[in-house]
Parts: structure tokens; C-alpha cells; sequence
């Protein structure tokens, strides 16, 4: 099928990647042109395991083509999918400005039927107000379908995530559009959940927030388990081998992040606060996740009594592995609060310096090309993101380096009695802290 995607960030390019691999001719339209050069010169703007082959393949097959244009993006597509941003506001609700923008642009060059998709992480009722905004300023009166198609992506995984996904739902109004949007689908072998527009915009919010209520509620076990010197990680264990429960998104540490959960919640909860219906639970999840990176603070706080003039080494500083992204990262935000305090901060992260290179709130620390470079002279060291490439590092090494052996590791990476025998005083979440063996 021809297909294009309007936004080519990292909902819309690995989504116009794999709809490419599995054959369909895809167009990815952005409206920074700096962006669609990099694209046409065969770079790719973010780090995302597996997308820059994805692209070079199905660019190099003639499948997959960028441009600037959405008049071209729709006039050679049958189906339009929207991914643009939906950034926070001050006051949790969504900026919905980039999807009426497109809306109207969609609407304006718009000569007969094409089915529009919703991509973006939107809140409920956005469709009919997309729909809207194309019946308003189509001159030609053109017929449509409007789509609801959340994306269940995680940065780091996102490519496989798209290729093999748990589900597919399509949330419309008309027969024939599900009927385009599981021919769309068919190479993807999923389950496919066919709702209303406004289920399906509810169903994206509703997971995110449900998945960081799990992660709030490990954390305030955590807080329990470290009051009572019991293990998180045994309790996760037993917890997670419940079936009804499972065993994902129940590990503890210092807080979620990034660009989807602490905006999708803010989201869910200005939205029920405007349909009359108060979300107190999610507004707790919220709490829970503030407390827990500054719990581990205070930790850090109490024993270095002191943290002016300390040098302190950071690893880690996007906010999970296996992408560059540093958006309401935890591992940021404990940077900042300590530069604030006084300390001498040293960061080192596999994929995120040269964004985090940018933030103001961090311009005062270290940036540093090894994980033993930011360990040199340091007094302590917090493991802020759970990288595999940190498990690799020499620990004896490590402590050679530092000038007093203590990490504070807010991702339990490590197992504390190995640490113990390395030598160091080991601190982590929900679980009791070691000294040297």
C-alpha cells in the first residue's frame, strides 16, 4: 500500500521503517528541513538498536522516502498517519496546536478519499476534533475516515516492539476504513482490537498509566522493604510469579521518566478532572515518583553528610537504556539537583552526552568519554541508568579510581554481595546496604 507518515520523530520514523520492511511504500514528511537532509543523506537523527539498517534497507529498495512536503505526503498515500508531537502544558494538559496544524494542511490539499490516521498520543475525543478541522478547511469536500491507531513503542525496543506487537487497535467509525487499516496491518501478525475513536484514544493513556502505577507501586514497597531490611528484588520475584500480575515493570528504582509516562499521566489526569471525573489514584502515582528520586538523594545526602565540593561520578543520563533520549530523564534531574548543592559532577552515558550536552540544568557538570574517566577522584558514584555496558565495567578498576569506595546505585544493577567482596559500601533500592567483606 502507499502510505505516509506527517512527523518524523521516533513514533513516525520507525513506524514508516517497518511499514516499509514488510512492503509497503511509505513517505515520511517533516516539517524540518534540516531533519529530512539528514534523512536523504542516509544519517538518522536519533539512536533507536536496529532503525538505521531499517532505514539504509528500505531507502536503498526504494520503499522508503522523505520529504517536506504534505501535499506530496498525501497525494501519493492512501492512508495518512499523524505523528507529531503532543508536548506537556504547565497545567498537564496536552498542546494539540501541531495536530490541528496538520489537520488543516491535510484538509487543504485534500481532492478525494484518503483515511487519516491518528498516531499521536492524544486525549480522548481528539478524532472528532480532527475530523472536524478537515471537514472545515477541505475546500474540495473531499470525502474521509478519520482513525484512532495508538502506538505501543519503547524507546530502546521500539523497532521490535512494531514488528511483533502485543496488539493492534484501530479505533473508527466506518466499516471501510477498519477494512484499509487491516490490510495496513496484515503483514504484522497480532491480534487486532477494532473500537470506537474514543476507546481506543482512552486505551494509550490507560496503559501508560496503569504500567507507571505498577512502577509507583514497587517503589513505595521498596521504601517499606529498606524500613524492614528485606530484599525488593525477592519480593518482586514472588509478587511478579503471579500470573494475574506478572513480573514486568515491577523493579524498583529511582523513578520512570522520558517523554510518555509523566506526560501521558499528567494527561489522563487533567482529562478526567475535565469529564467531572477525578483520577486521585494516578495523582498518588505521581507523588510516589517524585518521592522516590528524592529519597534517594536524601540517602546519598546522609552519607556524604555534605554534598558541596564532593566529586561525585554519574553513570547514565538518559532516561532507560538503549536510546539517547534525555527527556524527563531521573538521571538528569539528580544531576542538577546535586550541581545545585555544590558538587563536582563527572557523567558519563553510552548514547546520551551529546544531548544532554544541550541542557542548561547540567551545563556545570563533567562530560566525560568513559565510564572509568567519570569514576577518577570521585568520592561516590550513583548509577542513575541501568546501561548493560556498566555490568562490563572492571569493578576493581573502578575502585582504584575513586578515592573513597561508595556507590549509590538507584537501578539495582549489581548484586550487593558481589559489591561487598569488590569492596565497596553498596547502597541500593530496597535493599539492605553492604559494606566490605
Amino acid at each position: 500500500m502507499d502510505v505516509s507518515i506527517i512527523g518524523s520523530g521516533y513514533v513516525g520514523l520507525v513506524t514508516g521503517a517497518c511499514f516499509a520492511e514488510v512492503g509497503h511504500n511509505v513517505t515520511c514528511v517533516d516539517n524540518d528541513s534540516r531533519k529530512i537532509e539528514i534523512l536523504r543523506a542516509g544519517k538518522v537523527p536519533i539512536f533507536e538498536p536496529g532503525l538505521e539498517e531499517l532505514i539504509h534497507r528500505n531507502v536503498s529498495a526504494q520503499r522508503l522516502r522523505f520529504t517536506g512536503s504534505v501535499k506530496e505526503g498525501v497525494e501519493n498515500s492512501q492512508v495518512v498517519f499523524i505523528a507529531v508531537p503532543t508536548p506537556p502544558q504547565h497545567d498537564g494538559s496536552v498542546d494539540l496546536s501541531f495536530i490541528e496544524k496538520v489537520a488543516r494542511e491535510i484538509a487543504g490539499v485534500l481532492t478525494d478519499y484518503r483515511v487519516i490516521v491518528d498516531k499521536s498520543t492524544v486525549p480522548v475525543k481528539t478524532g472528532e476534533k480532527v475530523a472536524e478541522s478537515i471537514k472545515r478547511y477541505n475546500r474540495h469536500r473531499a470525502k474521509f475516515d478519520v482513525v484512532s491507531n495508538p502506538e505501543f513503542l519503547r524507546e530502546g525496543c521500539a523497532v521490535s516492539d512494531l514488528m511483533q506487537p502485543d496488539r493492534i487497535v484501530i479505533g473508527a467509525q466506518s466499516e471501510h476504513a477498519v477494512d484499509v487499516m487491516k490490510k495496513v496491518y496484515e503483514p504484522f501478525m497480532a491480534p487486532i482490537l477494532v473500537t470506537d475513536i474514543n476507546s481506543a484514544e482512552l486505551i494509550k493513556h490507560a496503559a501508560n498509566s496503569f504500567l507507571a502505577l505498577k512502577i509507583s507501586y514497587i517503589n513505595a514497597v521498596s521504601a517499606i522493604c529498606e524500613a524492614s531490611g528485606a530484599d525488593v528484588e525477592k519480593v518482586a520475584d514472588g509478587i511478579g510469579m503471579d500470573r494475574r500480575i506478572g513480573r514486568p515493570f515491577l523493579n524498583a528504582g529511582i523513578g520512570y521518566g522520558g517523554s510518555c509516562f509523566p506526560k501521558d499521566i499528567a494527561a489522563f489526569i487533567t482529562i478526567s478532572d475535565q469529564l467531572g471525573v477525578p483520577f486521585a489514584l494516578l495523582k498518588e502515582v505521581q507523588r510516589i515518583n517524585a518521592a522516590q528520586k528524592d529519597r534517594f538523594l536524601k540517602g546519598i545526602r546522609d552519607t556524604l553528610w555534605v554534598l558541596r565540593e564532593k566529586q561525585i561520578a554519574v553513570w547514565g543520563l538518559t532516561f532507560k537504556p538503549d536510546t539517547d533520549d534525555v527527556r524527563s530523564s531521573v538521571a538528569i534531574d539528580l544531576v542538577a539537583d546535586m550541581l545545585r548543592e555544590g558538587a563536582h559532577v563527572s557523567v558519563y552515558d553510552p548514547k546520551g552526552m551529546e544531548r544532554a550536552c544541550e541542557l542548561s540544568a547540567i551545563k556545570g557538570a563533567r562530560f566525560c568519554q568513559s565510564p572509568l574517566e567519570a569514576a577518577i577522584n570521585a568520592e561516590a558514584l550513583v548509577i542513575a541508568t541501568e546501561w548493560a555496558e556498566f555490568t562490563n565495567v572492571d569493578l576493581t578498576v573502578v575502585k582504584e579510581k575513586m578515592t573513597t569506595p561508595i556507590i549509590f546505585d538507584g537501578r539495582n544493577l549489581f548484586d550487593p554481595a558481589t559489591m561487598a567482596k569488590v569492596g565497596f559500601h553498596y547502597h541500593s533500592i530496597g535493599r539492605p546496604p553492604v559494606k566490605p567483606g
